[in-house]
């Protein structure tokens, strides 16, 4: 089971959707999006919305779709090493996501999915991200 999980700048979680684990990471970038159950703010030039996503998320389709949302991508580019040295006063994006995915193991049933359904192991899910935020 693959999890496509949305957070905030501090790891809260905004929009959550699951489907099977053969499934590529590009493909769930439009239902995640739309996914979203609160109204988003309105993108301005002195407050545009950043949306940070790793390798597996560049290819056209998604940074046409990233664009048509209104966010500005930060997209990590297939095919390129990461640099070895830290930048001083420069802030990770992505851990954000991966230590929401360790707070959603926390819940031991989720852990490994019992579940048949997929909408139970879902709800399961919403009901994890409703007691962390």
């Amino acid at each position: 089971m693959k999890r496509s999980l949305l957070t905030d700048g501090r790891g809260l979680p905004l929009a959550l959707v699951v489907d099977g684990a053969n499934r590529h990471d590009m493909k769930l970038a439009a239902d995640t999006l739309a996914a979203i159950p609160i109204p988003r703010p309105v993108p301005t030039d002195a407050r545009p919305l950043h949306l940070c996503l790793d390798k597996g998320y560049d290819y056209p389709e998604v940074h046409d779709l990233v664009a048509e949302w209104g966010y500005t991508a930060h997209i990590a580019r297939r095919g390129t090493e990461r640099p070895r040295a830290r930048i001083p006063g420069y802030r990770a994006r992505r851990w954000v996501v991966e230590r929401t995915h360790a707070w959603l193991n926390r819940f031991r049933r989720l852990l490994v999915r019992w579940e048949k359904k997929q909408a139970n192991y879902l709800a399961l899910l919403h009901l994890a991200c409703a007691w962390m935020t």
